[in-house]
């Protein structure tokens, strides 16, 4: 059984480029796998390892400069979900791209996984999800509005052309683990939206902690790695990952006249050239003879 950690932190790294070689060593030796993003403004990624691993990394982590108090969030799975190690170097741990959004100045109220229920059902609360489409595609609260992002960054443009539609409302925000929820409620408190609210874990705390039978979450969640999604309990979902443009793809989509697995998807048969077609195909198939050998290819 593997240990899954999905973690972030808003912190100060003044030097930050100087954390990435001791943290790639230390996972590698405790064969720890998956993929963190280092920046000036903290950290953020999830890995997956034994248990031991798993509280060697996290330990090393929590003494980087800031860090004594960072939260993470656990899942398990029976095989390891990542296929490698990557740290990378990045000017945003989650790319907004507006300038003057800083978490570690303001943000939203916290509402825990046991509250949000009774605050999205409360007529004057809208409810958003700050997630990219194909995220949200899968799986999102009741009632919650969909901005149909393909990307973070073009939420503060959403939100400039939507604001209207939410004059004397009380916002509610929610993502998967919480990170982008820590941007975008400083940015609409900066844009002077006085009672913000978003869910303290994000979707993975409260489908970790709100019985099913009690749950307003429709779907599964999607999440970064080879699990695809995830359900109530944080069990493994139905969903698979197309292997051209990475989009999740329903047990209904694998039944599309369009799919063709590792290769095609219903969402993106018009937008890669025959050659590129070849390249999937033949992708595939040296990962299903990796398979058959019991090895693992890093393509997949």
């Amino acid at each position: 059984m593997f240990t899954i950690a999905a973690l972030y932190h808003f912190t100060r790294f003044p030097d930050y480029a100087a954390l990435r070689g001791p943290l790639i060593d230390l996972c590698a030796a405790q064969g720890v796998k998956g993929s963190l993003l280092l920046a000036a403004e903290g950290i953020n990624g999830t890995i997956a390892g034994t248990r031991a691993g798993i509280d060697t990394v996290l330990a090393h982590i929590h003494a980087l400069p800031g860090c004594a108090d960072m939260e993470w969030k656990e899942s398990f799975a029976d095989k390891m979900p990542f296929g490698r190690m990557k740290v990378r170097l990045k000017r945003e741990i989650v790319t907004m791209g507006v300038p003057d959004v800083d978490p570690k100045a303001r943000v939203g109220h916290y509402v825990t996984a046991a509250d949000w229920n009774d605050l999205i059902s409360q007529p004057d609360v809208a409810v958003i999800d700050t997630r990219n489409d194909y995220e949200v595609a899968i799986g999102t609260f009741a009632g919650a509005v969909d901005p149909a992002t393909r990307s973070f960054r073009e939420f503060p443009q959403w939100w400039e052309e939507n604001r209207d539609r939410f004059h004397n409302k009380r916002i509610a925000m929610f993502c998967t683990g919480g990170i982008r929820c820590e941007k975008s409620t400083n940015y609409l408190l900066s844009q002077g939206v006085e009672d913000v609210f978003h869910l303290k874990g994000g979707i993975l705390k409260y489908l970790e902690d709100v019985p099913q039978d009690q749950s307003l979450w429709q779907g599964e969640c999607y999440v970064f790695d080879s699990r695809v999604s995830v359900g109530h309990g944080l069990i493994p979902g139905q969903n698979d990952s197309c292997g051209a443009c990475r989009r999740p793809v329903t047990p209904e989509g694998r039944a599309h006249a369009a799919y063709e697995r590792g290769v095609c998807c219903a969402a993106c048969a018009g937008e890669y050239q025959p050659e590129d077609r070849a390249r999937f195909r033949e992708r595939q198939r040296q990962m299903d003879l990796a398979h058959a050998r019991g090895e693992t290819h890093l393509g997949g």
